[in-house]
Parts: structure tokens; sequence; C-alpha cells
């Protein structure tokens, strides 16, 4: 059923709609994990390593589909807070269109440059050789990644957030079943792995898509509603392509890291790719509650409701810092034992490198957790260009910094490491101080686009 956001107790509906997206993002980031784990402990470092760089590219290319669908669904909660049913149903018409178009276009673009790929992650010897195996498999996913996020999307925006955490359940406990069968029993290797995945992406993709159709009619698009307007579509491109910039821009930057960890050889890339599935993990649920609380915040700003817009946001940010002081005390504790899951105890050097990143990147999630808020907010209060912003800031800090560092004989790979705090650090200045500038006007009523 869908839910309307803006009745009952502030911090408890917000709550309440978040942790099946906590729950449900955690899943989702089984998929490669599993592959990380199951390939690190019974391939070896090389395929950790290749499976490592995998992750990293294919967080760049869903982010651009969960952008567009993230800001699909801005639009989409704005409507429903509004109650307008027409502007809805049309709005989510050009959204599939839009979408369906992008993963079209990134599929024949992944399969016609894989090798220009694997020379920008600056691979070599049996490492490109294991990671363009998996690629070759793993890309015939993207149309599942789009049918799960995009139908996800629409579901949250409406406040039902239980159903797309079912499928990822369900494709999740599949994924890491066919893993270990074609990587143990099949000896099917790397390819086996990414092809247990693609198999649970598209559980999860289909399913989700037959279940929305079925058990909500009043989503559907059908009759004059399924002709494409063009205010419906400058509308979603305005919302989602600004969003989705964002989000590619965040992991692309990660993206240019990577070809940087790569070439500090084999040991510091197998750390890094053992290292980023935990730091993920950890930091994985305040970014999903800084979605979440987007939803939350667009679906009042159609309603009009800025007191409990200001009490959400108060809440959240209590919540989040919270939340990741407690994350921080659970890494710096438990750095080494979570490495040791991926890789073998005799890896000492892979491991002790690990930490170091983790106990590095885990003293500032309280950064990154506030960052995370801010995003939501200026994309829930229709600024999502001061989204863009932060992230360019935070990022393009992140990598020109960590070519800098690194290139110190002092620091080394250290100033990789030490790069991504700072950055979140900038971002959330200028954040914040852009918020303290405009209050009055961020929270004024949005128009009805006609």
């Amino acid at each position: 059923m869908d839910r309307d956001l803006t009745r009952g107790p502030v911090m408890r509906t917000m709550l309440c709609f978040a942790v099946p997206m906590i729950l449900g993002n955690l899943l989702q980031q089984c998929y490669n994990v599993a592959d990380t784990l199951i390939v690190g402990r019974f391939l070896g470092a090389d395929a950790l390593a290749a499976v490592g760089s995998a992750f990293t590219l294919m967080n760049f290319l869903t982010a651009i589909l969960l952008g567009l669908s993230l800001g699909s669904g801005t639009v989409f909660s704005i409507c429903f807070g509004q109650k307008d049913q027409v502007r809805l149903r049309e709005s989510i018409y050009a959204s599939f269109v839009l979408l369906a178009a992008v993963t079209v276009a990134l599929n024949v673009l992944v399969f016609a440059f894989t090798e220009q790929i694997l020379n920008f992650l600056r691979v070599t010897g049996e490492v490109r050789t294991l990671l363009r195996e998996y690629l070759l498999v793993i890309f015939t996913g993207l149309p599942a990644i789009f049918l799960y996020n995009y139908f996800a999307a629409m579901l949250r925006s409406v406040g039902n957030s239980k159903t797309p955490l079912a499928f990822l359940a369900v494709s999740a406990v599949m994924n890491i079943g066919l893993d270990l069968w074609f990587v143990l029993g099949f000896e099917r290797g790397v390819a086996g792995a990414a092809e247990a995945t693609v198999i649970s992406q598209y559980v999860s993709g289909v399913g989700i898509l037959l279940y929305t159709l079925k058990k909500f009619p009043g989503l559907r698009v059908k009759g004059e509603r399924a002709r494409l307007r063009l205010s419906r579509m400058k509308e979603i491109a305005g919302f989602s392509a600004l969003t989705c910039i964002q989000q590619s821009i965040m992991n692309f930057g990660i993206l240019m890291v990577q070809g940087l960890v790569n070439s500090f050889g084999t040991t510091v890339t197998a750390a890094f790719a053992a290292a980023v599935k935990i730091d993920a993990f950890a930091y994985m649920p305040v970014q999903d509650f800084g979605n979440a609380f987007s939803t939350f915040i667009a679906q009042h700003y159609g309603a009009g409701e800025e007191e409990r817009m200001r009490a959400g946001l108060r809440g959240a940010v209590k919540a989040a810092i919270l939340f990741c002081l407690f994350i921080t005390a659970g890494v710096w504790l438990l750095g080494g034992p979570l490495m040791a899951l991926f890789i073998d105890a005799s890896e000492t050097a892979i491991i002790a490198e690990g930490v170091r990143y983790l106990r590095i990147e885990g003293s500032f999630y309280c950064g990154i957790g506030c960052l995370f808020l801010l995003y939501g907010l200026y994309r829930a209060l229709g600024r999502p260009g001061m989204s863009v912003v932060l992230t360019v800031i935070s990022l393009g800090t992140r990598v020109a910094l960590a070519y800098a560092l690194s290139a110190l004989p002092a620091l080394g790979v250290t100033g990789i490491w030490w790069s991504v705090p700072i950055g979140w650090i900038l971002a959330d200045a200028v954040g914040l101080i852009y918020y303290q500038a405009r209050k009055k006007q961020l929270y004024s009523l949005p128009s009805r686009v006609q």
C-alpha cells in the first residue's frame, strides 16, 4: 500500500519509512560483496583485485541509473504530496521512457568500449584478463538494475519502502547460493561469480516490475496518459539529469581514484577492494537514510508542510550523527577481523593496508553522514543543482588531493586515504553556509507544473 508521510509523528514516520530502505540497500551491496568475499577466499588476490575494480566501475554505471531514478522519485513524491494523480501518472510514463533509453545507450557503450575501460582502470597482466572476463558477463545485468531502481523509486515515492526490500532479500540470498554453486561447484571462476549476480539482479528487477503492475493499478499508465508531454519530459529531465550528474560525478571520482590505487600494485589494490566494501557497508545506512529523508521532505514540500520539514531535518541530523559515531567505533575496533573475512589471514600486508584505510575513513563518518542529508534536502526542495555543486566540491577535492598527496614520498598511498575525509568536510561547510544564507527561499512552496 502507498503511505502519506505527511501524517503521524515526524521521527517515527521517517524511521519506519527509512529502515526498509536501509536494509534493502545493504542487501543490494551483498551482490558484489558476496562475489568479492567468495572470490577473495577461494580464487586468490588477482581475482579479488579484478572483482574489486569491477565493483567500482559498476557502482559508477549503477549511479547513472540510480540518479535518474532518484530524481524521478522526487517528482513523484511532490506530485503525491500535492494529490495530483494526473501529473503523477504522466511523470511516471515520461520517466520510464527516459530511463529505458539511457539503459540501452549504456549497454551499447560499455560493450563497445570494454578495452578502453580496462586501459582507464590501469590493470595489467592476469588481473586484466580476469577483469575482462567478469565485465563481459556483469554488463548484461544493466537492464535488471534499471528495472529494480526505477520501480523501487516509484514505490518509495508513494511511501512504500517494504516491497523493494522483500525483492532484494530474495535475490540477495539467491546470489550467495549461486555464487557458491557457480564458483565452487561448477568451477566457473570470476565469470561464475558474475553470472550469479546477474541472475539474481533479474529476479529482483523483473519481480518488482510484475508486482507493481499487479498490486498498484493506480500507478499504471494507459490510454491518454501513455503519451509523452513536453512539460513532463522537461520536468523529469531537469530533476533526473541533475541527480544523475550528482551520482555519476560521485562515482566517477571514485573510479578515477581506483585507477590511481591500481597503480600501486596488487597488494594495495586487493586491500582497497576489500576495505571499500566494508566502508560501503559502514556508511550505506546513513546514505539510504538520506534518500528516505529526501522522500519525506519532498512529500511535505508538495503538501506545503514547512514546520514538519524543519522538525524532520532536526531529527534526521541527530539520528545520522549518532549512527555515524557508533559505526566509527565499530570500524576502529573490528577493522582487522572484517578484513580477514575477505582475504586469508596470512596476507598480512593486505590486511594491514585495509585497516589503515578503514581507520582514516571511519574517523570521519559523521562528515559523510551530514553530506548525504544535504544531498537529500536540496534534491527534495527543488535544488538538485546544489547537490551537484556539493558533489563536485567533495569529489573534486578527493581526486585532486589523491593524486597530489600520493605523489609525496612521505605519504604515498596514505595520501589517497586522507583525501576522502577532507573532501567531505569541505563540502559540508559549503552546504551548511548555503542553507543558512537561503533558508527562507528554500522552503518556498513549489509551483504546480501544468
